[in-house]
């Protein structure tokens, strides 16, 4: 397993990097590196005050696939890694393209145009993660919908977890930010849940072992949204991971 690919995801993305090491050491190596370019990319809108500067690093990844792709590029801890699991394991280019094209929307201060466009974003953020990683461990090609579902779903739960912050930098992250609006989007999220499936390796969704605590959470108490009080205690966080790995049940 790449050290520094790991280093990235334990200091930027803890839930992710607790879902990591309780997977079987041999799927390690592949989701640390996909979990480091996915903490990598959500950084970059966020790393000037200047949206163009802003854009110009989203479209330096999207380059760097390009080329990383192809064998190419400047040696780099994350790109060159991704680049080798890019061809051992025939990742589709056009997802991880999408993954960073999908960031725009945070380099800018337009909400999104309505549910349909917020689905889009979480589809083609969290949505991708989960199915590259499903298919970086051998998930079969039909198993795209039922991964990029349950991707979905769990971006929402980190999504409705961020509103708050969100809304200091200066976004509109939902498109009915109300009670009744915030309720029926986690009971959305839940319901495309319920709608997953397929073979997912179980590994690839351990990532998601928070998904649905939070979202029945969100529809049950939805104020709990804008009051940035969407949290698990540290018990529930650590049962819901062992029960998961131990399951294979989300």
């Amino acid at each position: 397993m790449s050290e520094a690919c790991a280093e990235i995801v334990q200091r930027t993305d803890p839930e992710r990097f607790a879902a990591l090491m309780a997977a079987p050491v041999i799927d390690r190596p592949a989701l640390a590196v996909l979990y480091a370019f996915n903490a990598e990319v959500a950084r970059a809108p966020w790393a000037s005050k200047e949206p163009m500067i802003a854009e110009m690093r989203l479209q330096w990844w999207r380059d760097a696939i390009t080329a990383a792709a192809a064998g190419g590029g400047q040696p780099h801890e994350v790109m060159t890694p991704l680049g080798k699991l890019i061809r051992d394991k025939g990742l589709p280019v056009e997802a991880l393209d999408g993954m960073v094209a999908a960031r725009q929307w945070d380099v800018w201060r337009e909400p999104h145009a309505d549910a349909a466009a917020l689905w889009r974003y979480l589809e083609e953020t969290g949505g991708a993660l989960l199915w590259l990683a499903a298919k970086a461990l051998g998930a079969p090609d039909s198993a795209e919908a039922a991964a990029r579902g349950l991707g979905s779903a769990q971006a929402l739960a980190n999504y409705l977890r961020a509103v708050p912050q969100l809304e200091t930098l200066g976004r509109i992250p939902l498109v009915d930010g109300t009670p009744a609006g915030v309720a029926a989007l986690a009971r959305e999220g839940l319901a495309r849940l319920h709608r997953v499936r397929g073979p997912i390796p179980r590994s690839a969704a351990l990532a998601a072992f928070l998904t649905r605590p939070v979202l029945a959470l969100a529809a049950e108490e939805p104020a709990r949204v804008a009051d940035g009080t969407l949290d698990l205690s540290e018990f529930t966080r650590r049962k819901r991971l062992l029960w998961q790995s131990l399951t294979g049940r989300f």
